[in-house]
């Protein structure tokens, strides 16, 4: 059975939160010299990047309502393919600034995405 457009979203938004309680409470510096930490984090934005490359599939409308989903799927793609090259710093970054709004949006599109939209 084909998932729901909506269950990718949800995807989204469990490995955003996934992502936040991993760095809730600690900086960059603790971030960095946490190997257990940097690789729950890495592993949750693959998750995000290939929800958002299955709702590309599934319902393109949908996904080009999600600001920046083309970069966030090419951020998924440099974490798996490019993992020598991996930039804390960049993930840092990504967290802080753009992290919440994707969660929110994600929010808002899985409520408003027809009958049997589930509440959250």
């Amino acid at each position: 059975m084909q998932r729901d457009s909506r269950a990718f979203l949800m995807d989204v938004v469990e490995a955003a939160d996934a992502i936040l309680d991993a760095v809730n409470g600690i900086d960059l510096d603790e971030y960095c010299n946490s190997r257990l930490i940097r690789s729950s984090v890495e592993r949750e934005f693959i998750i995000i990047g290939e929800a958002l490359t299955n709702l590309s599939r599934l319902n393109g409308e949908l996904f080009s309502k999600i600001e920046n989903a083309p970069r966030i799927i090419s951020f998924r793609n440099k974490l798996t393919h490019e993992y020598v090259k991996v930039d804390n710093i960049l993930i840092w970054g990504v967290i802080k600034s753009y992290l919440k709004p994707l969660r929110a949006a994600c929010i808002a599109l899985a409520t408003d995405s027809g009958p049997g939209a589930f509440l959250l």
